[in-house]
């Protein structure tokens, strides 16, 4: 049953996206169709994960009682919370400041680049700018004060991807094997589930060396770094909210260095976390994470049947 569930929610969670982005968001391309309609399309394929799990629970009449959403001890696991809220932002900055250390020519804090982006992107949209670069320049600031209210912004599109991913695969895989595996092989879906949006530019543009396929196997690494994050802080709490916050940061504020690089970076590189150096600091969290599953466990410790009992509860015995 296990496994017919995981096949029939993966099956759903490519089918619904897939469709959406191939019957919507391909004709704007070939189109050329520009601007907030395309990354509206690109956003609602975001809900497909949720909407494969919720429709899997009735399909298998799994239902909703483990759900992982409620927090769970909340007193004893909110230092999880604090940590997938801000955790990703510092990660971010710190790999960002990495990739400017190594490559100080590319460091502009006049943010000619963004600047210039903007002007061509007005421009290819046929509206002329308002306001002056001194604007745009203190608009980007002005952005950069609200990363820290990221997760929240972006909470309701991600929480569409990690009911589906953190919430119900992970848990489903860990039936079927230990967590190392779960971790990758987890990683690997959801890395390929984007391969449509990657294919058209999303995260590493168009044109490098062996695309599409260099793409796809980058942003296959990529989710697995932050899945491991993303797992983590899920299993520790017994709920996929945690991730929902992290996920949101990583969102809102994944462009924060690119707004400094003279040349945009490379998303291959850096200053954006997709990046080997703008990721490396991702890297590290990953691989401390990944071996503290695998050796404490990924029991929640605070879920046991008895104040004596020594061996705790699976999250799944006691999530409502």
């Amino acid at each position: 049953m296990e496994k017919k569930r995981i096949v029939i929610y993966v099956a759903l969670a490519y089918g619904l996206a897939w469709a959406l982005w191939f019957a919507v968001v391909y004709p704007m391309v070939n189109g050329g169709g520009l601007g907030t309609s395309m990354q509206l399309a690109i956003a609602a394929g975001m809900f497909a994960p949720a909407i494969a799990a919720a429709l899997t629970r009735l399909i298998t009449k799994e239902g909703f009682k483990d759900a992982w959403i409620k927090p769970r001890a909340f007193k004893k696991t909110w230092r999880y919370y604090v940590l997938a809220w801000f955790g990703p932002l510092v990660l971010v900055l710190a790999g960002a400041a990495l990739y400017f250390l190594i490559n100080p020519a590319d460091f502009d804090p006049s943010m000619s680049y963004v600047i210039q982006a903007t002007h061509e992107q007005a421009e290819a949209m046929g509206v002329e700018l308002a306001i002056d670069d001194e604007t745009i320049r203190l608009t980007q600031i002005a952005s950069l004060a609200t990363l820290v209210i990221a997760p929240a912004i972006n909470a309701v599109t991600c929480f569409g991807e990690e009911w589906g991913w953190r919430g119900y695969l992970l848990p489903h895989l860990l039936e079927r094997f230990s967590i190392i595996p779960t971790l990758l092989i987890s990683g690997i879906i959801w890395g390929i589930w984007h391969a449509p949006i990657t294919l058209i530019g999303h995260n590493y543009g168009l044109g490098y060396a062996g695309y599409p396929f260099t793409g796809i196997a980058a942003m296959c690494l990529f989710c697995i770094v932050l899945g491991v994050f993303m797992s983590y802080v899920t299993l520790r709490t017994g709920s996929c909210l945690p991730a929902v916050f992290a996920h949101g940061m990583v969102n809102g504020s994944a462009a924060a260095g690119i707004i400094f690089s003279a040349t945009g970076g490379n998303p291959f590189v850096g200053p954006a976390p997709t990046g080997i150096l703008g990721g490396a600091f991702f890297i590290v969290a990953a691989i401390f994470m990944a071996v503290d599953l695998a050796r404490n466990g990924w029991e929640l410790p605070v879920a046991r049947k008895t104040a004596t009992s020594e061996k705790p509860l699976d999250p799944r015995e006691v999530q409502a």
